[in-house]
Order: structure tokens, then sequence, then C-alpha cells
């Protein structure tokens, strides 16, 4: 009996995905429940399992392709048994590295790695023509960047040849991902529609490195998670938050909707794109459960694993630049929210305390909001919040 492999669905608001890679090749034995392939949306990456046991007689939707939700893929024969199942394990482990061999004779695209393959695939690179430096003469990535710097012959390029001949550089062209161009497409709306303005201050965080450092080893030992900073600024949000409501508003359509939960995006860089998972419910956490949500919500981010629900539904961002170095930054609003605070690089600067200099650990921060909803008063009022919380730990740990 022939089962159909069908795109499930895909998540609130989004009608396409694009095949990032199948798992398994026509006349492979599947498990009920086991991996098939991978569709990338326009927010996550998505796994399609397999719903029956037996042997995948065909492949509809090829990598690269673009399906739609309820969209047959391929085909499952049901309870058929594959050639290489049928024998018993020490012979299949025998054939498997002898077909290994052969295939990477025959075709050494199929046994490169994902990051690879990705390469190779949008460049329409031949692995054939890449010398492998790996172990075993495997490709790396290295060898597939270094391949693309391999000039194309002229007569492929439409472009005039007076132009190939003055600018014979060395490029890489890739096509966007549906990420990619989603994130493009919302952020580009987002300056479109919102009446965006940024505003400034600057924190001392020499007391809140100070508490961290105490109570660091003590922390990871009773609740099995490090001490971050992140926690300090979610609590330190949430109040503030608390205190100008608008901030955690958005607008539908005439209405303004004030939102009495806080539900707390956390941007994440991951390789295919910022991600901005949700932290819920952060009122109702603790310092160790908010560290507990962040890590896991950035393993997941990491591993391509995010589900639309980590996803969706966030009331304010936290956007942290200063992991990367960025000493100031205006960040840009996710919508349909108002507000998004950006956080900075900690670093020594001379400030005056008590009529003298000190060197402190000082950071900048800045608030970005919809000043249709938001006013430049709230805006002030709401960053100093934050500086008052983070400026005065103690106050945060004992709910002050």
């Amino acid at each position: 009996m022939s089962i159909n492999i069908i795109v499930p669905s895909l998540g609130e608001s989004v009608t396409e995905a694009t095949i990032a890679k199948w798992h398994k090749q026509p006349g492979e034995s599947v498990a009920v429940d086991e991996l098939l392939l991978e569709l990338e949306t326009e927010k996550v990456t998505l796994e399609v399992s397999s719903p029956a046991s037996g042997v995948l007689s065909k492949i509809v939707k090829n990598q690269g392709d673009v399906v739609a939700m309820g969209e047959i893929v391929g085909h499952i024969t049901e309870g058929a048994v594959g050639a290489a199942t049928t024998k018993n394990v020490t012979t299949q482990n025998i054939d498997n590295k002898i077909a290994e061999v052969n295939m990477q004779k025959i075709n050494p695209a199929n046994t490169l790695p994902p990051s690879v393959q990705k390469i190779v695939t949008e460049n329409n690179l031949d692995p054939a023509n890449i010398s492998g430096s790996g172990k075993g003469g495997r490709i790396t990535k290295g060898d597939a960047i270094e391949a693309l710097s391999v000039p194309t012959p002229v007569a492929s390029s439409p472009m005039p040849s007076s132009a190939s001949t003055t600018n014979n550089k060395a490029v890489e062209r890739v096509k966007m991902s549906r990420l990619r161009k989603t994130i493009a497409q919302r952020l580009k709306d987002s300056q479109n529609t919102a009446a965006i303005l940024t505003t400034f201050n600057e924190i001392d965080m020499t007391n809140v490195i100070t508490l961290r450092q105490k109570y660091r080893e003590e922390f990871e030992k009773k609740h099995g998670i490090k001490l971050g900073f992140m926690s300090f600024f979610v609590k330190a949000t949430v109040e503030a938050l608390k205190a100008i409501p608008s901030v955690n508003a958005e607008i539908d359509g005439d209405d303004i909707v004030y939102k009495n939960y806080y539900d707390i995006g956390v941007a994440v860089g991951t390789e295919q794109g910022l991600v901005v998972p949700v932290v819920r419910n952060a009122s109702d956490l603790s310092f160790a459960g908010v560290e507990t949500e962040i890590v896991n919500l950035s393993k997941k981010a990491k591993a391509g694993k995010l589900s639309m629900a980590d996803l969706s539904g966030g009331t304010f961002t936290i956007s942290n630049g200063g992991v990367y170095g960025s000493l100031l930054s205006t960040p840009i609003i996710n919508p349909p929210q108002s507000g998004i605070l950006g956080l900075h690089k900690t670093q020594e600067r001379p400030v005056a305390i008590g009529g003298k200099v000190e060197i402190r650990q000082m950071m900048y921060i800045a608030l970005s909001y919809d000043h249709r909803i938001i006013d430049g008063k709230e805006a002030v009022t709401f960053l100093i919040k934050v500086k008052e919380a983070i400026e005065n730990p103690e106050r945060l740990l004992l709910n002050l």
C-alpha cells in the first residue's frame, strides 16, 4: 500500500516552505516516525517524520523546491522491506562501507556534510572538481569556499565582455534563504509602518558584576545553571514594563492593546539568521527559571529545533549586541511589538561618583519605540527604571 508523505501544518500565517534536505533516498527502508526530510519556513526549520514503516518508493519534490501545506512530496510503500534490511548486521555494515566508498567515487556530493552540501548546491559546484583536504580526502567547508574563488568562464556571464575584464574579482553569490528574506521583509515593514525613535541611557554595571561574581558558584551549584546577566535584564525589563504599560502594548487597527502579561523575546544569532524565541510569563519565573529558559531556547535555536510556539506571541524584545562587541546601536522593533531594548558592550570608563572620578564598568542601553503610542517621556522613564533596577540588583532579588 502506498502512503503519501504530506507537508504538515507550517504554523500560523505560514503557507509555504522550502525543502532543505532529504535524509532518505528512494529504495531505503524507513521506520514509522523516522526522520525523512527537513523543511525551512520563513521562521523555523521543521522536521517531517515517516507516517509508516516501509520503503521510500518515490521523491516527488527535491531539495530546494518550494512546497505548500498539504502538498505531497513523496511516497512510502507500507510494509515493504529494503534490500539492506534483509541482511544480517555484519553483512549490512560491510555493504554500507562498500556503498559509501563507491558513492564517493560516483558522486562525492552525496557524502558531503550539510554545511558543505549547502554551498555546493546553492552555487552549482561539481564536487568532483573540488580537492578535499579533510580526512580521507573529504571535502571541507573551507575547500568549498575556496572553490568559489575560481573565476567562472566569461561566456557564461550575461555581462558585457568589457565589464568582465575590468571587474574580474572573486565573488560569492548565495541565494537568500527563506528565513533571511523574511527577516529582511519584516524589518523593512517595521521601518515603513512604525514611527520609530530611539532613546539612550547608560548603566553602571559594577554592582551587578560584583553580585554575580560573589554568588556565581553557589548559584550554579544549587540550580545547575550559570548566573548570567540576561536574567537581571529580563527581570528589570518586566518591572519597567509594569510601570510603563504602553511599552508592552501594540496597535491593532484603531485600538491600542495593553497586555497584562510579559512574554519577553530574547534575540539569538544563528547561522541561518536572527531569531527571537520567547521566554513565557517572565514575571512568574525566578532568576534560575529565566536563565534555564534562555539556555534551552538558545540551544534549540542554534540546532534549528525551534517550533512556531517558541517564536510566536512575544510582547517585548531584548537584543544583546554587546556579545559581538557593539558599543552603541539603534535596534529595530519586532512587529507588532512597540519596543525593543538594546544592550551593548560593558567596558571600563571614568565616571564622576560623589565629586570624584572613578573607573566603573559602564554599558550604554537603547530603547527603540513606536512613537505612535509611546511618548518620549514614557520611553525615557522606561530606560531609567531599567537603569535603577540593574544598578541596585538587590532590589530585584528582594522584589522591591
